[in-house]
């Protein structure tokens, strides 16, 4: 991609204290042993890491927007982020997948304020109305359809959500992340993960069917 273009440009990220080679790195994982490469100035380490995440970032930012070139270059403006902000991971924190899908989702909603700037002010959450319909936990919606028509059909659903759903079925049915991840990467209560969980799967089985 692009982005990996620009890796060689920059040159102005220093080294974490610490991160000179020791015998310990071997039982780091892989995600912090190619930060630590990246944060040391290894040009190809910046590679690896966009090519080790590129798909999922590219697929969160796809499923968000449902526009292939508009999530290329979303894809592309996370990375640069990354690359400008790296340093601010700390992996005692939790893990690189948490921190990274929490920068693109916060990057996401800015791109969706920028987009609709009619968009009331007022929290979404607090303009839905409560939707009575329940569905069972143990649901995957992408369960409910299969095949490339049920795939575009999947998509077309989920632009169909508020961004507040929509994230939280893509960060649970599609990348599958734990509860506690995805309350981590949103910054909410595991409690409210499930609460918008149920409304988003209750809400995108509705719109399929009418499109079904």
């Amino acid at each position: 991609m692009a982005a990996i273009a620009t890796v060689g440009q920059i040159s102005t990220i220093g080294t974490l204290p610490g991160s000179k080679p020791n015998p310990w790195n071997i039982f780091l994982d892989a995600d912090t042993q190619l930060i630590e490469r990246c944060l040391g100035g290894e040009e190809a380490a910046w590679e690896d890491l966009v090519k080790v995440h590129t798909r999922r970032v590219y697929a969160i930012c796809y499923r968000f927007v449902g526009s292939d070139h508009e999530a290329q270059d979303l894809t592309q403006e996370i990375f640069l982020r990354v690359f400008r902000s790296l340093k601010s991971f700390r992996s005692g924190e939790g893990s690189f997948t948490v921190w990274l899908s929490r920068l693109s989702r916060n990057l996401l909603i800015d791109h969706y304020r920028r987009t609709k700037l009619d968009r009331a002010t007022d929290s979404i959450e607090e303009q839905l109305p409560m939707l009575e319909e329940k569905t069972s936990m143990s649901a995957r919606t992408d369960g409910l359809v299969a095949g490339r028509e049920a795939s575009e059909m999947l998509q077309a659903g989920l632009q169909k959500l508020s961004p507040e759903l929509r994230e939280t079925v893509i960060l649970r049915d599609l990348e599958e992340l734990e509860y506690r991840e995805i309350a981590q990467v949103l910054n909410v209560p595991e409690g409210t993960v499930k609460s918008r969980l149920n409304r988003g799967r209750a809400e995108l089985a509705r719109v399929l069917r009418r499109r079904m």
